[in-house]
């Protein structure tokens, strides 16, 4: 049972919702972290938050990378659109995240969060990825422990149980589940489909702790995961329970209108990016997921006339590379408008970006060959210090892995753990807060 793409969305169907959403057996008292962040005017420290986002069909390292590292690196092409920010991210090179080759060239997708090995070969399971890591330890906080995004199909976010969680693709619908207050009869009709999921549970625990004492080991084990995802889909019907009562934070922003255009790419993750602000502004979730997904047709771009897919594999055709870099420029002209929404919002005397940190980069080093190796990554904010290229050799046989990152990104959020994934350290060499 996997936890829904937004865990207390009232635009969910009632059956996606009782199928999907999850937690601890005992109810859960009416907490502080329960109002929303409006109302917690008097808190003097600023809660810390986590976007995770990656590009599915890479980007062209040369225009990325810079040649030199430290912190006097010639900006490239890609940065020289993040200039503004330049003292407020790191580009991270020569990652190794291990054994990422698949079932097909884009199968890393499902594991850019997760380090799970061999994606979609045989006897593959996927892991829980990093945002439900954060989640779990932190996502009571807040009214949606986790918001999944995407501009197109997929997901970043996966249970653990290696089940993918569902993305939300449609502002509009997001926007409603943030900041729209059911009708009275609404909210009583979801506290009653709360309460019919909680009896479900009920009956379904009773049935199955009745053959725990017929089965074999394996079977035993195959139970305990399932009781599990059980007391966690009871434990996030009872946060639900006492969120689905306090009203929405008020925004002075106008309902988007989802884009038309299905393959105006740069246009969904501008306006996804909005919603994200928002979001984490009103302290409605701490963790958020976004996939920027590619597409085999043509993106609304000005100068671009082929098939995206078709030139992410460009074979180092010159033609085909300038056209990827109007899309790909474009994408990180995007990447600079949020950075910028991020640190124009104020908060206890620091901006939002400073308490967010934003994960930005793919799961393809090169997208051409379908290389998963040397990926890219960009983090942004979250107060660790910035303004540098840190740079590791990719044939060296020393390369710190990706996970590494990813345990120190969890530690920042609270989560108390020294290892995750394919992790080998608590951190990566020169990078720090």
């Amino acid at each position: 049972m996997n936890a829904p793409h937004i865990a207390t969305n009232r635009a969910l169907s009632r059956r996606h919702f009782l199928r999907g959403t999850g937690a601890a057996l005992l109810s859960l008292p009416s907490l502080d972290a329960m109002m929303p962040a409006f109302s917690r005017a008097a808190e003097t420290d600023s809660p810390k938050r986590f976007v995770a986002m990656c590009a599915t069909l890479g980007f062209h390292a040369p225009f990325l990378v810079p040649e030199k590292s430290g912190a006097d690196y010639e900006l490239t092409p890609y940065l020289q659109k993040l200039k503004d920010h330049r003292d407020d991210f790191s580009v991270i090179s020569g990652l190794n995240h291990i054994e990422q080759n698949g079932n097909n060239g884009h199968a890393s997708e499902m594991t850019w969060l997760t380090s799970a090995r061999r994606p979609g070969l045989a006897g593959f399971k996927n892991t829980i990825s990093l945002d439900q890591v954060i989640a779990n330890e932190i996502g009571i906080e807040t009214r949606f422990p986790y918001l999944s995004l995407a501009t197109g199909g997929g997901s970043l976010s996966w249970t653990a149980g290696g089940v993918e969680i569902p993305s939300e693709q449609s502002p509009s619908r997001l926007f409603k589940s943030l900041f729209v207050d059911g009708t009275e009869q609404q909210v009583a009709e979801e506290m009653r489909e709360i309460k019919r999921g909680r009896s479900i549970l009920d009956t379904v625990m009773g049935e199955a702790k009745k053959l725990e004492n017929n089965l074999g080991n394996r079977d035993r084990e195959k139970l305990d995961e399932y009781l599990t995802s059980v007391r966690d889909l009871e434990f996030r019907l009872q946060q639900t329970e006492g969120w689905a009562q306090k009203p929405k934070p008020k925004v002075n922003a106008t309902e988007p209108k989802d884009i038309e255009d299905r393959h105006d790419a740069i246009g969904k993750q501008r306006m996804m990016n909005d919603m994200i602000v928002l979001a984490l502004q009103t302290d409605s979730t701490r963790t958020v997921t976004f996939r920027l997904s590619g597409m085999n047709a043509v993106p609304t771009i000005d100068g671009v006339s082929n098939d995206w897919h078709n030139l992410s594999h460009h074979g180092k055709d010159p033609e085909k590379i300038d056209e990827l870099r109007i899309i790909e420029e474009a994408k990180f002209t995007v990447l600079n408008e949020f950075l910028t929404k991020l640190k124009g919002v104020q908060e206890n005397g620091q901006s939002l970006l400073d308490h967010t940190a934003v994960l930005y980069g793919s799961n393809l080093g090169n997208a051409s060959s379908h290389s998963w190796r040397n990926v890219p990554i960009i983090v942004a904010g979250g107060g660790y210090q910035h303004g540098q290229h840190i740079a590791f050799d990719p044939d060296a046989d020393d390369k710190p892995p990706l996970a590494n990152l990813f345990v120190e990104l969890a530690q920042r959020m609270g989560v108390k753990t020294d290892s995750f994934g394919t992790s080998s350290a608590s951190g990566i060499t020169g990078f720090s807060a």
